[in-house]
């Protein structure tokens, strides 16, 4: 069950990253937001559904993680980031656990504090839409 559960999560951040490039290369995010997709009632159902999602997974990552600034950089990260920073936390957590007798301590153990990865995640997400909306003004 545990070499499931991360071949699982592999596989999310695997399709994340490769539907997110795919999409930019097509369409940068600016362009979609300004066009009048953005309009049709089904993808903003679909957005309003995935931004919920996301905001129900940080309470979970929100109990776990003990300080202010880790709970803040997560959020900003989950909601940059989606279901690329939600996998990428995940498979953290599972490969902390050597064997599946140790699964409950993924979802009850609160962490130390780490900042590398919510820090990079947050830079660089930031970093990526600032410039998509900086093309958008030019």
């Amino acid at each position: 069950m545990l070499l499931f559960l991360r071949f699982l999560f592999v596989a999310i951040f695997a399709a994340m990253l490769w539907v997110t490039t795919w999409a930019s290369l097509g369409q940068p995010l600016g362009e979609f937001i300004a066009g009048p997709v953005i309009r049709d009632r089904w993808v903003v159902a679909t957005l309003f559904d995935a931004y919920f999602a996301f905001i129900a997974f940080f309470v979970w990552v929100a109990w776990k993680e003990t300080t202010v600034a880790l709970r803040v950089l997560w959020f900003i990260a989950i909601i940059l980031w989606g279901n690329l920073a939600m996998s990428l936390y995940l498979l953290v957590e599972l490969f902390r656990i050597s064997r599946i007798e140790e699964l409950d301590q993924v979802f009850t153990r609160r962490n130390p504090p780490r900042l590398a990865l919510p820090v990079g995640l947050t830079v660089i997400g930031i970093a990526i839409y600032t410039l998509g909306f900086w093309s958008l003004l030019q």
